[in-house]
């Protein structure tokens, strides 16, 4: 998929509307936001600037005080004009050297709900003190579902799944999309699985990871050991 110039928020959320709405499109969760214009889209010029985690991270703390999970599935859709992903190595490289400086400016505590360890089944990432579980989309993905014509982060709360969980939706929505998923591509994607039986880690990229794969990210010690010392 060629890369595209996007030069507004507004021109982004337009892009993905119409990818995300299409007829074959398999997330019922991302149809749902869309269609219910739950959508908050920033842009930002370069995803390796260093100037660009902070300036994330202001953007999402503002979201997390401002959005309302008891109004229906929501996502933070972060897109980077550049730079020109080489292949899913590559996205994979930039995704997590994000992460890891979006983390090292985050001065609040690792949301209690998850585990801060990327190696643990029970990982979520944290921003400001909330669990979000991350998609990576961009032009060079193997899995048509993730394939969009620029990188993009979308952070989705860990919040409106476990409400999901209780109200015995999950299980449903989840089986429809990976038939939908397996109608596109012609096959179930390999790297999804449910939470606490895998890092979701492993699911941020969308790359098909090698057998020994290692999370490219080092949380602060503290937060680490502040889950280890959590009640289970």
């Amino acid at each position: 998929m060629p890369h595209a110039s996007v030069d507004s928020p507004e021109e982004l959320e337009e892009l993905l509307s119409g990818r995300i709405l299409g007829p074959d499109y398999p997330c019922l969760g991302a149809r749902s936001v869309f269609r219910r214009d739950r959508a908050t889209v920033v842009l930002h010029d370069d995803m390796e600037d260093p100037d660009t985690a902070a300036a994330l991270f202001g953007q999402l703390r503002e979201y997390i005080e401002a959005v309302d999970p008891d109004e229906g599935f929501a996502s933070f859709i972060a897109g980077f004009r550049g730079p020109a992903v080489r292949d899913e190595k590559h996205f994979e490289a930039m995704l997590w050297n994000l992460l890891q400086r979006l983390h090292d400016v985050d001065e609040e505590p690792w949301a209690p709900e998850v585990s801060a360890d990327p190696h643990d089944p029970h990982f979520g990432f944290s921003v400001a003190g909330t669990p979000f579980f991350i998609v990576g989309l961009h032009p060079e993905a193997s899995r048509e579902a993730r394939r969009m014509p620029l990188p993009i982060l979308v952070f989705n709360l860990h919040e409106q799944f476990e409400a999901l969980r209780e109200n015995g939706g999950f299980e449903r929505m989840r089986d429809t999309i990976r038939r939908r998923d397996e109608e596109l591509q012609g096959s179930v994607n390999p790297m999804v699985s449910d939470y606490g039986t895998a890092s979701e880690a492993r699911q941020y990229s969308g790359r098909q990871l090698e057998e020994g794969w290692e999370p490219p990210f080092e949380p602060d010690p503290e937060a680490v050991a502040d889950r280890a010392g959590a009640p289970a």
